[in-house]
């Protein structure tokens, strides 16, 4: 092997991984790189233009430098501001408070069998960071921004699969204290929201409760868990809590109605608003804070050349960009981050508040 000699502490084996793991990554960048030049000319450039006058900024999780950081652009991908800049520790799926003013996130830290998972929250400008939770994933804002909502892994022994979780848990800010959800039953949830009146959280669920695969709608105060009947995952509640974005498939964003009005809840008109072609994987919609535009990532999807889904969270996923799309047609969205640095997790910010 040119320009390297096998020491006495390195077997073959180990070169032929290190061999393996060398191609797999320069797989995943070509393929990247072609994927990336592969978005078509129609994706609405008037679009663009169009959210050069939208106020709000869009929070996404990055990994540069080797490195997972938070980063706040503006609607139309300009101005990147990098919120956290910390080599060491990889900052993960920022959510920003109903009121603007601060950011909840995972938290990786470690190496090997020392690597874990926890929950934190910042201001919005990135300081006054404080630690939620050990062992916490998946962070949501709770109504009324006072407590955050989050899930406990369900190992001690670090895992990056999103739906390894026990118990759903509310940490009180002003008080440092956590209350357990009622349901002591609840596991492999991941991907959770609240819904603006504080009435029901709305999760993925795979693998536990007697699901295969689920969308559910959960009492905040209450034990009952209903699914919701939607095919897919990763959903996200609109401000005004009237409908609900989801991912349908691998390749497709989809909208409906949420209705509570009747013994349980449903969703309503549910229908595609975006189709991708494969490989281009597109997933974590999320509504903006007018519910005029919805946030996305998208990006290549192989197995071979990228290994596990690129869509989970701290798993990086070369080629990866945000977009944005116009969720009251189909089709009709534009990429507002080019660099395909794992960029995923869209986050809109509301404008802060003058409280």
């Amino acid at each position: 092997m040119t320009g390297h000699t096998i020491g006495d502490s390195e077997t073959v084996a180990a070169v032929s991984d290190r061999r393996r793991r060398c191609l797999r990554h320069w797989s995943a960048v070509a393929l990247a790189m072609v994927c990336a030049a592969a978005v078509p000319a129609w994706a609405a450039d008037d679009l663009r233009e169009e959210l050069k006058k939208v106020p709000y900024k869009i929070l996404h999780e990055t990994y540069r430098d080797g490195n997972w950081e938070i980063c706040q652009i503006n609607a139309d991908g300009s101005q990147p501001v990098n919120l956290t800049q910390t080599p060491g520790i990889n900052e993960l799926c920022p959510h920003a408070s109903a009121d603007g003013r601060r950011i909840c996130f995972a938290v990786d830290e470690g190496e090997g069998e020392q690597r874990s998972r926890s929950i934190w929250c910042m201001n919005i400008d990135g300081t006054g960071r404080q630690m939620v939770a050990r062992a916490g994933r998946e962070p949501c804002w709770a109504a009324g921004d006072k407590s955050i909502v989050y899930l406990k892994s369900e190992t001690e022994r670090f895992t990056v699969m999103d739906y390894v979780t026990k118990g759903l848990f509310v940490h009180d800010l002003a008080s440092s204290r956590d209350q357990a959800h009622p349901n002591p039953e609840i596991c492999h949830l991941f991907n959770i929201c609240s819904t603006p009146d504080g009435k029901w959280y709305v999760s993925s669920l795979h693998a536990g409760m007697g699901y295969s695969h689920a969308i559910v709608a959960i009492e905040t105060q209450g034990p009952k868990l209903f699914n919701l009947g939607i095919p897919g995952c990763r959903p996200d509640v609109s401000p005004d809590g009237k409908r609900i974005a989801w991912a349908s498939g691998d390749f497709s964003l989809a909208i409906g109605d949420l209705d509570f009005s009747g013994p349980e809840p449903r969703v309503l008109h549910a229908h595609d608003i975006l189709v991708s072609p494969a490989p281009m994987k597109i997933q974590h919609i999320d509504w903006s804070p007018d519910g005029q535009y919805v946030a996305f990532s998208r990006g290549p999807y192989n197995k071979k050349a990228l290994g596990m889904a690129p869509s989970i969270v701290g798993v990086q996923a070369p080629g990866w960009n945000i977009c944005v799309a116009d969720p009251s047609t189909t089709n009709r969205w534009v990429a507002i981050t080019t660099d395909g640095n794992s960029n995923k997790e869209p986050d809109w910010v509301p404008l802060p508040s003058r409280k």
